[in-house]
């Protein structure tokens, strides 16, 4: 097996620190502050051909009370599964009551242990390991994790009491992770109840606290033969509310968090109903293209009228997420949480299916037969065929011409389609549409000798040149006396065309011209103007 290590010892004396500088990593969240660590952390470290696991673990004091109690609880947990302790013990400020009742508490688990001073930069080292020398250990680390002077011979002595098995030389990072899910929420809505519930153990610290959870924790485990990763988040509470540098960075890790999973849980309060904090979480997972399953926690013991408004509230606000499914669960007793892996299944399986080229292009086909795109400027939009472009989320492309001017309702239409061809839950689906290029675009026709022929051919005299011309003799003359090789005939003959062009129009006009109608004349001038007889 490979060897496990917890990092014990009291506040603020560089476990975290350390923990990073072994895995390389930045997983611990790390600050200048007493009791910042609460759940405990796995890392895996690897020194050559070895392998190690080493355990983060929250500061203990002896004197914890409320939530402290459950932070002390989870370190006594690691030191149980650990195989060895590193004891660790701050060089600056030396060796105090506590430290000693500390390492008589650790020397009762009958378990190697390794003593570590650190911060041993800018102080004396002689006198420093002299004073912890009290606590009876063989063999002092004096050590900088910062830095990460001393470290190697800490890590030597650490694996040498572990003889090299075959089963070392396996790397976390060649174990499949499985499923990662992302637990979030705003705080204490009931995350970290919900992971204990899923994982059937107190894995991690709950407390009616708000910001319980201040780092993520990933957590691997088996559930009939599959292969999970939980990822234990802290609340996000409203920009305007969060002040601590701590927090912010608490707010950091979970949105890490939420592009590293692949099945997103959204745990909503039941008894708050749904405020403009989820929404925008929700937002972010949807911007991140994560599948999403929504949980709506503590349902037990509402009453049947803030039930159903809440189902109403859910109806009318979340309409832009039809796809995700919704559970109604109570994480302290269990009810319904057990359907939850059904739906992160559907959405991982959705979310991860590969698509084919030609059944994407027939769904495509089929949705322009029923709804056509639009016209701009008086051409339509050509979409020809569709391709799958990746996954988590799954992500189509169309190619075809002016993809550009494609309208953002006629794009939700195409989403709508595909979802429902393919029958896609809990996941959504991003479609990028590309424009075909040109071939001919900036290019020019070479002229062969016929087009430039045709090209030379007479021009007709027209009437500004024939009234711009004088005839004279030998040729013509316009009025700034540049002769032309105009003759006078030509001259002459382009007057009398244009004679008769002016004569046919008289005529015309003449003819167009109605006739103006008769007068009446009454009977007595008619005999007036007849001759008398």
């Amino acid at each position: 097996m490979i060897p496990v290590f917890a990092l014990v010892g009291r506040p603020n004396v560089g476990k975290s620190t350390l923990f990073n500088r072994l895995t390389k990593t930045r997983d611990a969240l790390v600050a200048n502050l007493p009791g910042l660590t609460r759940d405990r952390q796995y890392g895996e470290v690897t020194f050559g051909s070895r392998h190690f696991i080493v355990i983060d673990t929250a500061g203990i004091t002896g004197q914890e009370e409320g939530i402290d109690s459950a932070v002390a609880q989870q370190s006594q947990q690691a030191v149980l599964e650990a195989d060895a302790i590193v004891f660790m013990t701050d060089a600056r400020e030396g060796l105090n009551a506590l430290d000693e009742q500390l390492a008589q508490k650790l020397r009762v688990q009958n378990k190697p242990i390794f003593f570590v001073a650190n911060k041993i930069d800018g102080v004396n080292e002689e006198v420093a390991l002299a004073e912890l020398s009290r606590l009876g250990a063989a063999k002092l680390y004096p050590t900088t994790a910062t830095h990460g002077r001393g470290i190697r011979p800490l890590i030597e002595d650490m694996l040498a009491l572990f003889p090299v098995e075959e089963t070392d030389a396996v790397p976390s990072d060649q174990l499949d992770p499985g499923v990662k899910i992302a637990i979030v929420g705003r705080p204490n809505v009931g995350k970290s109840t919900l992971v204990n519930r899923l994982l059937g153990e107190e894995r991690v610290v709950v407390y009616d606290q708000p910001g319980t959870t201040r780092d993520s924790v990933y957590i691997r485990y088996q559930r009939n033969d599959e292969i999970f990763t939980l990822i234990d988040t802290a609340g996000i509470r409203r920009r305007k509310n969060v002040s601590e540098t701590v927090e912010k960075f608490s707010i950091v890790k979970t949105l890490k968090a939420i592009d590293d999973a692949n099945v997103v849980i959204l745990v909503l309060d039941a008894s708050e109903g749904i405020v403009d904090q989820d929404l925008h979480l929700l937002g972010h997972s949807i911007e991140a293209g994560r599948a999403l399953v929504v949980a709506i926690n503590k349902w037990d013991g509402l009453e049947d009228q803030h039930k159903q408004y809440v189902k109403n509230e859910l109806e009318r606000r979340l309409q832009f997420i039809d796809y995700a499914q919704i559970h109604f669960i109570s994480a302290l007793h269990g009810t319904g949480v057990g359907h939850l892996y059904e739906s992160v299944r559907a959405a991982f399986k959705a979310s991860t299916q590969k698509l084919q080229t030609h059944k994407l292009t027939q769904i495509l086909e089929r949705a322009i037969f029923d709804y056509a795109p639009p016209l701009v400027s008086g051409r339509r939009i050509k979409l020809r065929y569709a391709h799958a472009g990746g996954n988590n989320p799954p992500i189509i492309v169309i190619h075809g011409n002016q993809t550009e001017e494609v309208p953002r309702a006629y794009q939700k239409y195409l989403e709508k389609v595909f979802r429902r061809e393919l029958e896609m839950v809990g996941t959504p689906v991003r479609i990028e549409f590309r424009t075909g290029e040109n071939p001919f675009a900036g290019k020019r026709n070479k002229l062969n000798e016929r087009l430039i022929a045709a090209k030379k051919r007479p021009v007709r005299p027209t009437k500004k040149s024939v009234q711009g011309t004088k005839s004279v003799k030998g040729g013509s003359e316009n009025e700034k006396g540049i002769k032309t090789t105009r003759s006078p005939k030509v001259i002459k003959t382009a007057e009398s065309a244009q004679g008769a062009k002016a004569s046919a129009r008289t005529q015309t006009a003449s003819r167009s011209k109605p006739a103006s109608p008769r007068a009446k004349v009454s009977p007595r001038a008619k005999a007036a103007k007849s001759p008398r007889k």
